[in-house]
């Protein structure tokens, strides 16, 4: 039996978020929830993860996790809105800790400690996350970042920032600790899978020519088409192709709020003595 899979598309951020449950149990997990946040006003609030809620409840689903794929530098988490929802658990790659430590000494987060405890569950490659009746597997696939993981369970892969659709390419790979031969080597296993295993990504931006946003593939369909990682490519030409067109990127537009919550499995960091809560901006340091 495969799961049931509901994608819910937030386009100021370009992110997918899913609601993945197994049909016989009503056990689900939220993969990559957003939290609204308007950078002009530096208000939040949470329409979208409350529409996730809403279609678990209206399916009589019990969310039992949150599971981020890592670290994300472009939309806030809402892991915390669903943890204080429902209880469920927030789940991230093991090596959580290596942002932690970078991006620690960037905002100066003296409090903050580097050993992933913020979240519920760190998980490893081959490791397994029971979801009612079925179960999720991880896969360790960094290279965007240390810490990315992908979800697979049944025929599907919750794959991240990894790849995206075949005529967009692939993820970057010049954040911190992020590495271009590492992104490869990752993307060679998960097209390693059966060809017609289903791939969910984490975002769409929409290639030049495509008038609608898409998130599925599979990984026949990327062997075949990728523009940057098809089945042929050298690493030596990925690696190229892809740090030249690194170069050429600017930094996502909320990396810098999105990074301190987000390393904080997506707390805000500690109010000041005053009680107002406050995003950084490092000045001339990335």
């Amino acid at each position: 039996m495969n799961a049931r899979i509901q994608s819910f598309f937030h386009e100021p951020t370009f992110t997918v978020s899913y609601l993945v449950s197994d049909p016989q149990t009503g056990v689900a997990a939220v993969i990559d929830p957003v939290l609204d946040f308007d950078q002009k006003s530096g208000r939040t609030c949470t329409d979208s993860a409350d529409e996730v809620l809403t279609a678990a409840e209206a399916g009589g689903l019990h969310v039992e996790w949150v599971m981020e794929t890592h670290a994300h530098a472009d939309h806030l988490s809402a892991a915390q809105h669903i943890k204080a929802r429902t209880g469920a658990k927030v789940v991230i790659g093991a090596a959580i800790g290596k942002v932690q430590k970078v991006f620690k000494d960037v905002f100066n987060a003296t409090e903050m400690p580097i050993d992933g405890r913020q979240f519920d569950r760190l998980v490893s490659d081959g490791e397994r996350i029971a979801l009612g009746t079925l179960e999720f597997e991880v896969m360790h696939t960094p290279g965007h970042t240390p810490a990315c993981v992908t979800y697979r369970i049944g025929d599907a892969a919750f794959i991240g920032d990894t790849l995206f659709m075949p005529d967009y390419g692939t993820a970057r790979a010049d954040f911190p600790g992020g590495d271009a031969r590492t992104l490869y080597r990752s993307i060679r296993r998960i097209l390693s899978l059966p060809p017609e295993t289903r791939l969910f990504l984490c975002h769409d931006y929409k290639a030049p020519g495509r008038d609608v946003f898409a998130w599925e593939t599979t990984v026949a369909e990327q062997r075949a088409h990728n523009r940057q990682a098809h089945e042929g490519i050298s690493e030596e030409e990925f690696v190229a192709l892809r740090t030249k067109r690194d170069g050429e990127l600017e930094m996502p537009v909320l990396i810098l709020p999105s990074i301190q919550v987000n390393m904080r499995a997506g707390n805000m960091p500690p109010a000041d003595a005053n009680g107002t809560v406050y995003l950084r901006l490092p000045v001339n340091r990335l």
